[in-house]
């Protein structure tokens, strides 16, 4: 029997497949041009802070602050136990010592989160740098900690004014960056939060009904538990005060001397200084800085106004 020469059938889906993948490509290359670009690498080289940003399709970025806060140390007064403390851990951590995750907790307006800003300028130089993420955010630090694990820089990452609801999900995840999890967190990040409270979340009488004794010691309960393993993965806990009259004065004529106000101007708005804290409910260093500004300025335009 002859050999056949007859063609074999060809299959239609292997015909149309070269003219799929084309309007394949065709199509992603219009989805691409409407898509937004993706974000651009951290200036690591040119920025030392920066914060964490998330897009609207949920993707997160390091965004560069082209101008942080030029706060220094010298400029915080009345405080220098708490600066001493903080700033002795931070220069651990930039040398490439051990140092701790730190806590700074207390009243408002009394320097916690200038204290962090001053660090930075304080250290800038020899390598460290400031990232802050918001609480709503903290849900994305191991994906910070990824970005940064590595790099030859020092990472403080800052959180500020941070406090927690029950079932809070950025809870746990702080926790688990601290000191939860199977992978020891990277050498070159701490955390450094600032809270009014010092267990960073709310406190309610009821819990203290769950203390028990055993023989003479007083265990709490499991609801204070809870709360207090948080904190307690800070190594090291500041605590602020709110400043007497004297030290709010000392602040005051600090920062109208920024201004390059005059003692004798200085000695002669004490009495507005007190008023404008009493007005205010509080004597702390920024209502000082708020002080100082408004009488510096407003002076200086009746000045000119002469």
């Amino acid at each position: 029997m002859p050999y056949s020469t007859a063609p074999t059938s060809t299959n239609p889906a292997m015909t149309d497949l070269p003219d799929f993948l084309s309007r394949a490509e065709q199509f992603l290359n219009r989805l691409e041009a409407i898509l937004p670009a993706p974000p651009a690498p951290p200036d690591w080289r040119n920025a030392t802070a920066f914060r964490w940003r998330k897009s609207a399709n949920g993707r997160g970025w390091l965004q560069a602050v082209k101008q942080p806060h030029p706060m220094r140390l010298k400029d915080l007064k009345d405080i220098d136990d708490q600066k001493s403390r903080v700033d002795a851990n931070t220069r651990q951590f930039v040398s490439g010592h051990p140092a701790n995750n730190v806590l700074l907790t207390g009243t408002r307006g009394s320097g916690k989160s200038s204290l962090i800003k001053a660090l930075l300028n304080e250290y800038a130089k020899k390598g460290l740098r400031l990232i802050e993420v918001d609480k709503a955010d903290l849900v994305d630090l191991p994906d910070i900690v990824d970005m940064i694990d590595g790099r030859p820089e020092r990472f403080i990452i800052f959180c500020d004014d941070l406090s927690f609801e029950a079932g809070d999900p950025s809870y746990k995840a702080l926790k688990v960056i601290l000191d939860g999890s199977i992978a020891a967190p990277p050498d070159n990040v701490l955390i450094y939060a600032t809270s009014n409270r010092r267990h960073l979340m709310p406190e309610y009488f009821a819990e203290n009904l769950e203390a028990h004794s055993v023989g003479e010691e007083i265990h709490p309960g499991e609801a204070i538990e809870e709360k207090i393993s948080l904190s307690e993965r800070f190594g090291l806990w500041v605590s602020f005060y709110p400043f007497t009259q004297d030290e709010y004065l000392h602040i005051v004529a600090h920062w109208l001397r920024s201004f390059d106000v005059a003692d004798t101007d200085i000695a002669r708005a004490e009495r507005d200084a007190l008023n404008w804290a009493l007005q205010r409910g509080s004597r702390s260093g920024r209502v000082a800085w708020q002080f100082a500004k408004d009488w510096a300025g407003s002076h200086a335009a009746g000045k000119k106004r002469k």
